[in-house]
């Protein structure tokens, strides 16, 4: 009988830990970028259906630590306690002449979303980097390839109001993505609830 140790593993998962966003809120956002969208030229805008705020990136993850990192998600998950947060305004990475990635900020007074990221950090150190640049809470809006002044096309996007409603964060979600030639589609694996 053949070794099956000696078998090839079977295809990496691109996974990564996002919270969702409310649609309604979605929605609003929507309707605020809306005139921005034909302004900035080789822009590629995400979908509504994308919008997540992305806690924690994993890449690359063979299917057998899969369940080893649900685990770990869940105990980070366990040990935080929900919080409430808000669309605050329009931003770019790394800077405005020379901006990558157009997205929308969300508020984190009291430190919730930097906690979810340091938390996780700790529970999935075996099998992932930590990131080492401070957390910033947002949903990516648009991407730049090559990156570009944004003052070129639009001098009133960076800082743009995007206020919403308070909404809360009660759930972490473990998402697969499915990169193609359309792009990126993401499937939900498992949802996490905060502080049970």
């Amino acid at each position: 009988m053949r070794d099956r140790s000696g078998r090839p593993e079977a295809k990496p998962l691109r996974l990564f830990v996002a919270v969702d966003v409310p649609p309604a809120v979605q929605d609003g956002l929507a309707v605020a970028i809306a005139s921005y969208r034909d302004r900035i030229p080789l822009a590629r805008w995400t979908g509504l259906e994308n919008w997540h705020v992305t806690v924690k990136f994993l890449g690359t993850t063979w299917p057998r630590l899969v369940d080893p990192v649900r685990a770990a998600i869940g105990s980070a998950a366990s040990a935080a306690a929900p919080f409430q947060t808000a669309l605050t305004e329009v931003g770019v990475f790394p800077s405005a002449r020379r901006a990558r990635v157009v997205w929308a900020g969300l508020s984190d007074p009291d430190g919730g979303f930097a906690r979810l990221a340091d938390s996780l950090d700790g529970a999935l150190g075996e099998f992932v980097e930590p990131e080492r640049r401070p957390f910033t809470p947002h949903l990516t809006l648009a991407r730049l390839t090559p990156p570009r002044d944004i003052g070129e096309f639009t001098s009133d996007l960076v800082g743009r109001s995007v206020a919403s409603e308070p909404f809360p964060v009660e759930h972490l979600v473990l998402y697969q993505s499915h990169l193609s030639p359309r792009g990126a589609t993401y499937e939900s694996l498992e949802v996490f609830a905060l502080g049970r």
